[in-house]
Parts: C-alpha cells; structure tokens; sequence
C-alpha cells in the first residue's frame, strides 16, 4: 500500500490526504511549489515525480 507522507519532504508544509502533491517511487513527498522548483525531479533519488493519489480522510 501507498504511503501518504503527511508533509513536504523540502519545506515541511503539512499535506493532507487530499491536498496535491508529488511522489517517486520511493514515496519521497513533494508539495507542488517544491516539486516544480526541483523541475519534476526527485532531490533524493534523482526519480521522476508524479501527482500523488488522493484519499479520502
């Protein structure tokens, strides 16, 4: 199962369940401000990211 990381692994801003964010492979976590500034590139693994899935809480 997914692991929905509960905030920005960059800038530590809470991420909810349903708030949009980005995730590689490894399930680095990303807000969308950080990820774009990191061109859609993981800091971590050099992965792609992409939109992470939403929950419902």
């Amino acid at each position: 199962m997914l692991e929905m990381k509960n905030e920005c692994l960059q800038c530590n801003i809470k991420l909810e369940p349903t708030s949009d964010a980005m995730i590689c492979s490894y399930e680095c976590t990303f807000c969308m401000q950080c990820a774009n500034e990191n061109n859609g590139i993981c800091k971590n693994c050099g992965g792609d990211l992409q939109l992470r899935p939403k929950r419902k809480q």
